[in-house]
């Protein structure tokens, strides 16, 4: 039997502390039995023979820029030939601000975050929507950035928090919403989890966001 390949891509902005976070997602991985390849180089998606073999992609880089070539084999991959792809917080969220294409892949752009860190709030489970993802799991406290997104109204909903919440104050105060937090979509024939926590590695270390992220990467990979 082969083992499943994922493929952890990190860099961008050091305040998110994209190599710890890359090596709790490579330990999460391989205790599921992955095959788990980690680079530093946005160069690793330019490689689409290696790309299009993967089940899963699992990009931790913020405030980055990426070219043509890097991009389109990741997109060919998740589109047309169903590879994966989850990840967190800004690092795939809010990673090349520029590729709107990787915003419609992924489901969403960073936009704010009133009080940035160290804001106290909730998230809620979707329970009205049940999903393997957060079947068992209850709503829980969160102490981090609180993130404000422009979100693809097609993605389908598992947690969200209210927003703007104590801490958080800030001109959207007049419109509060339920913000989504963490969610799932499609993009052609691939899978696409997201989970907006994750603004240090400390944050992803707790219980229950960990575990959504390893139930996420499970349901993602092709």
């Amino acid at each position: 039997m082969v083992n499943k390949r994922a493929l952890i891509v990190w860099g961008g902005w050091d305040g998110h502390e994209p190599d710890k976070v890359a090596a709790l997602f490579e330990g999460i991985l391989k205790g599921e039995g992955f095959e788990v390849e980690v680079s530093n180089t946005l160069d690793s998606f330019a490689d689409a023979d290696k790309v299009n073999l993967m089940n899963l992609l699992v990009p931790i880089v913020t405030m980055s820029e990426i070219s043509g070539e890097q991009f389109n084999p990741v997109a060919e991959a998740v589109r047309d030939y169903g590879v994966g792809m989850a990840g967190c917080h800004g690092g795939m969220c809010d990673s090349f601000r520029t590729n709107t294409e990787w915003q419609f892949m992924t489901g969403s752009q960073w936009v704010a975050h009133p009080g940035n860190d160290g804001v106290n709030y909730t998230v809620n489970i979707n329970h009205a929507n049940p999903h393997e993802i957060t079947t068992g799991l209850q709503d829980f406290q969160v102490s981090s950035e609180q993130y404000y997104l422009h979100v693809d109204p097609g993605v389908n909903v598992l947690a969200t928090c209210d927003f703007p919440t104590s801490g958080a104050d800030g001109p959207h105060n007049a419109n509060p919403c339920k913000m989504p937090q963490v969610y799932t979509k499609m993009y052609g024939k691939g899978k696409v989890f997201y989970n907006a926590l994750g603004h240090n590695a400390a944050v992803l270390e707790a219980e229950v966001p960990r575990e959504l992220m390893r139930r996420g990467f499970l349901w993602a990979a092709k």
